[in-house]
């Protein structure tokens, strides 16, 4: 790619970026959020069209202004938000061959399945997946998805294969095993594959190049090895230093304002859990993938039916049947898949920082009054630090990281007082992270109940007060952060007992 340049509205994403890389090549692209790596990639894969410069594929120059185009170059991008790329209620081997099935009938009416479901088997063992093919997609997992994904790459006979973000959402065995996929086709079939992270250690692990952007631009091209440090990379991005662990502000810690006791959820995910939280303190809820801390927060927000146990609000009993009644009792939850449950990506960012209270900006025959919506979006906008080019932007054009500020910011008008966070910073940068941080310190500094879930330990270490770890729906142990260790809380999240 040669002298790669596009602009939005407002924007310019990528100004004379030049990115190379070989068949058989792990490469890596970071940067911090709105840096330009999904623009550029996205044109690489033919989802940004309006972009100038060249393209060159084996020393041949190539248009690629559609994904069609670049699918038959033999370019596959697995995008971070997995749910967006699959068939919830086709089968895995329905999604694995959907290309085939759409493009390639050659006007034929007649589907065999057992030849489908036959090829859609070879392919995962192949990459030895272990995925029954008639499962319907919406029964898997995360890291299954992922998997299913790659598989359809795989299945379009892939040189090239990004992959945005895909270890977010797995656990460490599910990291590990992807990493297996990953070398395999780079070193066993000549795959050249782009690694799209901001969680850096991990690049070390499976990368064997680097390319690092920062405002549109590239910065730097580094090889992976034992010269090169996570606090290099970092400098890189940002253009200065960055340390790791975010000074914590104190905040005065008062009574006990949310607790629970004895959860137990009707899916048998949450099991005999009690907790509490004081106004002012940020409470982390620790634990690996699978661990319970998702269906926790769902659970006390109203999303997920609770079997029994009690919660209480300020010394007041709650029976939160649903999301609904959880907002009326002022509890508000930053959900894990931000896109799929947290924010409406379709709609503008105003509409999106007023929709957790949209009668605050009604009148009284509950018409929206939109100049009050647009003057609380300008002015969280402003206090939040979100990059848009104005409160009219649809939200699917923002970065993750911004996006992720929206997803808090719409809690702030309706002055919850307990706030749930589940996995904030999940796909964001070093910078982003952050500025997330500053805000969820600024709610415990206003004296509201912060419950942090997250499996990032360091995380964890870096913004609590207090650590509660899960292990298989259950809490197993209650850790001062003060003195708590990332080897002990690893002891706990994995199952140890003391």
């Amino acid at each position: 790619m040669k002298g790669i340049s596009i602009e939005f509205p407002g924007v310019k994403a990528l100004s004379g970026v030049d990115f190379s890389m070989k068949s058989g090549e792990i490469r890596a692209v970071v940067g911090a959020n709105g840096a330009g790596k999904s623009t550029l990639m996205k044109v690489l894969a033919g989802a940004n069209a309006g972009y100038t410069g060249s393209i060159l594929i084996d020393g041949e120059t190539r248009e690629i202004r559609e994904p069609r185009t670049a699918k038959m170059l033999g370019i596959e991008l697995v995008y971070q938000e997995v749910d967006t790329a699959l068939f919830p209620y086709l089968s895995v081997a329905e999604n694995i061959m959907f290309n085939s099935l759409v493009t390639g009938m050659k006007g034929k009416s007649i589907v065999r399945w057992g030849r489908m479901r036959k090829s859609a088997r070879e392919i995962l063992g192949r990459l030895h997946m272990d995925i029954d093919v008639s499962r319907k997609v919406s029964s898997l997992t995360l890291a299954e998805k992922q998997m299913v994904l790659i598989a359809r790459a795989v299945r379009e006979r892939c040189r090239f294969l990004i992959l945005d973000e895909p270890t977010a959402p797995l656990s460490m065995g599910e990291v590990e095993e992807l990493f297996r996929i990953v070398r395999d086709l780079a070193e066993k079939e000549g795959v050249g594959v782009i690694f799209i992270s901001h969680r850096l250690p991990e690049l070390f692990q499976i990368c064997h190049s680097l390319t690092v952007m920062k405002d549109g631009t590239v910065v730097a091209n580094r090889t992976v090895d034992k010269d090169l440090s996570t606090r290099e990379i970092v400098n890189l991005m940002l253009g200065r230093s960055f340390e790791e662990n975010f000074p914590k502000i104190p905040t005065a810690i008062g009574d006990v304002i949310f607790e629970a006791a004895n959860l137990f959820d009707e899916a048998g995910k949450v099991r005999n859990v009690s907790f509490n939280v004081r106004s002012g303190e940020i409470v982390g809820v620790c634990g690996l993938v699978g661990a319970g801390k998702t269906e926790l927060c769902k659970l006390l927000f109203g999303a997920n039916r609770m079997k029994s146990g009690k919660i209480s609000l300020k010394g007041k009993a709650l029976t939160i049947h649903s999301p609904t009644t959880a907002v009326r009792q002022k509890i508000a939850l930053v959900p894990e898949e931000r896109r799929k449950e947290g924010v409406l990506v379709t709609e503008p960012v105003y509409f999106n920082l007023s929709a957790a209270c949209l009668g605050k900006f009604c009148d009284r025959f509950s018409f929206v009054r939109k100049h009050l919506e647009i003057q609380n979006a300008k002015r969280l906008v402003s206090e939040l630090g979100i990059k848009t080019p104005s409160v009219y932007q649809r939200l699917k054009f923002l970065s993750g990281g911004n996006q992720q500020k929206v997803a808090v910011g719409k809690w702030l008008t309706s002055d919850s007082d307990v706030y749930m966070l589940d996995e904030p910073t999940k796909g964001v940068d070093v910078g982003a992270k952050r500025d997330i941080f500053q805000l969820i310190q600024g709610l415990a500094g206003k004296g509201k109940a912060v419950l942090y879930a997250s499996s990032e330990i360091n995380e964890i270490l870096a913004i609590t007060d207090r650590i509660y770890i899960m292990y298989n729906g259950s809490v197993v142990a209650e850790l001062p952060t003060g003195t708590a260790t990332e080897e002990e809380i690893l002891f706990y999240a994995t199952g140890g007992n003391k």
